[in-house]
């Protein structure tokens, strides 16, 4: 892991200069749309969409970046952005997952490098993103299969080659961990793999026993490869930095009975241990080879070897908190899933603002991880998708999350930089277009998709400026009834 992983922009002026660190905003693949254009062959996830598994919708426009890309740029500009995280797809740049390089997809990433550069925001690039070409599973099963480590490492090496001289931050895989279960033991997300009785649906074939655990093993296996590719041959010329992105969760026992203390720590060994633990450490958590035995891999030394201290950064993309209860008669089960074998019964909060639990996590990475470099890879509220533009909770939300970092900042938390989803309203995975984190509104009534900023936006603004955003209580900002809105953590 590399010692020297820097900030890349400091901001000034913002929370009395106490949080210094990137804060930017996020962009992820189906923002781009122009799905059928120019040699892009369909991936996993339009397969999922176009059976109509999102709401009915698809990316083939989403938020049309692939043409609005420059008019974008410049508000980011505005909004005073300097980094900014996107998904590279790969069968728009390899449209046969493998092999020639499509010219059109080369100069799309290019021109949109170029772009950001040229305005003075820092690319963030990420390789998968719940989107493995539809021909790589369709050839080998894709992530179950070991082939996928030598198309990975190859698809990972042409991107280092052709954007690397300017890309400096990439992220191999994000959020492994939900794709594996979204995707491997309860298909309810591309490529809708599972088994009885653990399906969403019952259309879908797969093995929920055994699947989860094979897809992340391939998935850490690729993303070491990539990453020790990078080091080995691009590092000393490119000076840039690889991670993974893992998707937690503030983890808290929904009693305070030893059960449920012990079950809240078999949860997290399950959802952040299961890639954090070979990473740092060269294998799997106890409790997950105790419980699923012989239906999770195991790595070779050889293999151990090369997992462990693959990444320079580790992202964490979070939302919200969950508790957790004691299901261990789950364990009984002679048939088991993921979620049997971690032996709890999970409890969401999806809507409440509860930033002490990504403290808390943040905490966790410093003190079982080795304080990583983390960048927030994701952090923003779901809501309805509507055209209203007072999303109030919004800037309450992110009030409370940016609040969380810099508490953890000064806890010590070895943080390098925040992200918050998303920039656009765009094409979610699951909810196409019926839910929003945005802070700009796109209006799809409108044949030009245009953009009008949020609340949210303009507050974001102002605090990325280092200017004032808040009083206690309900203020009113420059006499913008726009702007209007209710407490705050900062002054």
């Amino acid at each position: 892991m590399s010692d020297d992983l820097q900030t890349p922009v400091i901001l000034t002026g913002a929370l009395q200069e106490a949080l210094k660190f990137v804060n930017t905003s996020l962009k992820m693949l189906k923002v781009e749309g122009a799905a059928n254009k120019d040699g892009r062959t369909p991936s996993i996830w339009d397969t999922f969409a176009y059976a109509g598994y999102a709401h009915g919708e698809n990316g083939d426009v989403a938020c049309d970046g692939y043409h609005k890309y420059k008019e974008d740029v410049q508000l980011m500009l505005e909004t005073g952005l300097d980094a900014y995280r996107f998904s590279i797809s790969w069968s728009r740049l390899l449209p046969n997952g493998r092999g020639p390089v499509n010219p059109k997809g080369l100069q799309y990433y290019n021109n949109l490098i170029n772009e950001l550069i040229s305005n003075g925001n820092q690319p963030h690039a990420t390789l998968h993103n719940f989107d493995l070409p539809q021909v790589l599973e369709d050839e080998y099963g894709g992530w179950i299969s070991r082939d996928i480590i030598k198309d990975f490492t190859y698809y990972a090496e042409v991107c280092f080659r052709e954007f690397g001289d300017r890309v400096l931050y990439w992220t191999t895989v994000n959020e492994p961990n939900v794709f594996a279960l979204g995707g491997y033991d309860q298909g309810n997300s591309p490529p809708r793999r599972c088994s009885p009785p653990f399906c969403a649906t019952n259309d879908t074939m797969g093995n929920s026993t055994y699947e989860p655990y094979l897809a992340v093993h391939h998935i850490l296996l690729s993303h070491s490869s990539a990453a020790r590719l990078y080091w080995r041959k691009y590092r000393d010329k490119q000076h840039g930095f690889v991670g993974i992105s893992i998707y937690t969760f503030g983890i808290f026992p929904q009693t305070n009975t030893e059960k449920d203390r012990v079950a809240s720590q078999r949860a997290r060994d399950f959802f952040v241990g299961w890639i954090m633990e070979p990473l740092q450490y060269g294998d799997y958590p106890i409790s997950m080879k105790t419980n699923a035995g012989e239906r999770i891999p195991a790595f070779t030394n050889h293999e151990s070897k090369q997992v462990k201290g693959s990444f320079d950064f580790i992202g964490v993309i979070h939302y919200t908190n969950l508790n957790v209860s004691d299901n261990s008669d789950a364990l009984k089960n002679q048939l088991r899933d993921f979620t049997a074998d971690m032996a709890a019964n999970i409890y969401y909060f999806i809507y409440l603002i509860t930033p002490w639990g990504l403290r808390q996590e943040l905490n966790k990475f410093k003190l079982l991880y080795g304080n990583p470099p983390i960048f927030i890879h994701e952090n923003g509220q779901r809501t309805a998708s509507n055209s209203s533009l007072q999303d109030v909770t919004r800037v309450k939300y992110l009030h409370g999350y940016i609040g969380s970092v810099l508490d953890a900042l000064r806890d010590g938390s070895n943080i390098k930089g925040y992200f918050a989803w998303s920039f656009l309203d765009l094409f979610e995975l699951l909810d196409g277009y019926k839910s929003s984190f945005g802070l700009y509104y796109v209006d799809r009534d409108d044949p030009e998709l245009k953009r009008y900023p949020k609340l949210s936006a303009k507050w974001y603004n102002r605090f990325l400026k280092g200017r004032r955003t808040s009083i206690v209580g309900t203020i009113e900002l420059e006499k913008d009834p726009s702007l209007v809105f209710v407490s705050q953590l900062f002054e």
